[in-house]
């Protein structure tokens, strides 16, 4: 079994969540802030991203991190691009770790229309997907936001999901649709049944043998993405968290049975610049423990 169908088999079957731990520039400040970090501490935007890696960097050595109950790691175009203890992070993640690396792949979202914020053309999407390829990556990740209930608009949404996934696949990769709903729409629950079914007829689109994932805000109505976790064209159907507390990220992803976690500022809760090594591990160890309980009812 070569590299990628071992991982396409831990990513399909295996047990734990996966950790999302690719901040871009729009949300490393605060990001780096919940760390204990603020922006006092840097002045060029190369500073800020070598902090915002030292704690990714604390993270994935951590004793606490293990692929007992993380599965796999998004990671931002510029941490796939350096080095953890000296090898490249998706080959460290992989060889040293049994964790499945995964890039994301959007440059941001355009303003609002219709309800939604669609992404940013990605430009040279086809170069960085063949560096992501040669790095060891096994898939991606592309993030746009339904803010209100418009059906043209959550439409145009999975449109243009499916749309890059197509061109992503076509590179041997797995992508991840994600099509966050706003946990805070009034509208939300309507929303997330129009997005489902749009979403499945982009699975009916899907060339045959092909597979993707689903991001997904962890839904109003329990259960609701249940046929696309039994679905063989989706290798795993994960939740993020959305700006709920760890606490009731994981009371709700565990009413949704088979949907795991795929959670960023809930997973760093907590953890502080300031921590020593054994009270860093101890944190980050807790948090881990409770997505991955979460995660596997």
């Amino acid at each position: 079994m070569n590299m990628n169908q071992q991982q396409r088999e831990r990513m399909g079957s295996g047990r734990g969540f996966i950790a999302a731990l690719d901040q871009s520039g729009g949300s490393t400040p605060k990001a780096l802030r919940l760390y204990g970090i603020d922006e006092s501490a840097w002045s060029t935007e190369e500073q800020m991203f070598d902090l915002v890696h030292r704690m990714r960097t604390r993270i994935m050595t951590s004793p606490s991190f293990t692929s007992e109950h993380v599965l796999a790691a998004i990671l931002f175009e510029r941490t796939m691009d350096s080095t953890v203890e000296s090898v490249p992070t998706a080959r460290f993640l992989w060889e040293r770790k049994g964790i499945v690396p995964i890039l994301k792949v959007d440059k941001g979202l355009v303003d609002e229309a219709d309800g939604v914020r669609l992404m940013k053309p990605i430009p040279a999407l086809d170069e960085l997907l063949d560096r992501a390829v040669a790095c060891g990556v096994f898939g991606t990740k592309m993030r746009s936001v339904i803010a209100g209930c418009n059906e043209a608009g959550i439409r145009a949404i999975a449109a243009q999901q499916f749309r890059i996934a197509q061109q992503i696949l076509a590179k041997g990769l797995v992508p991840i649709i994600e099509p966050e709903a706003d946990i805070h729409a009034a509208d939300r629950e309507a929303s997330e049944r129009i997005l489902h079914d749009e979403l499945r007829a982009g699975l009916d689109e899907l060339p045959e043998g092909r597979q993707v994932m689903f991001k997904l805000s962890i839904p109003v109505e329990d259960d609701l993405y249940a046929d696309f976790i039994a679905d063989p064209r989706v290798l795993r159907v994960v939740a993020l968290s959305g700006g709920y507390t760890r606490q009731e990220a994981c009371e709700r992803l565990a009413r949704n049975r088979g949907m795991i976690a795929s959670f960023s500022r809930a997973l760093t809760e907590g953890l502080s610049v300031n921590d020593t090594p054994e009270e860093f591990d101890a944190k980050l160890g807790a948090s881990i423990e409770q997505i991955a309980a979460a995660s596997a009812t």
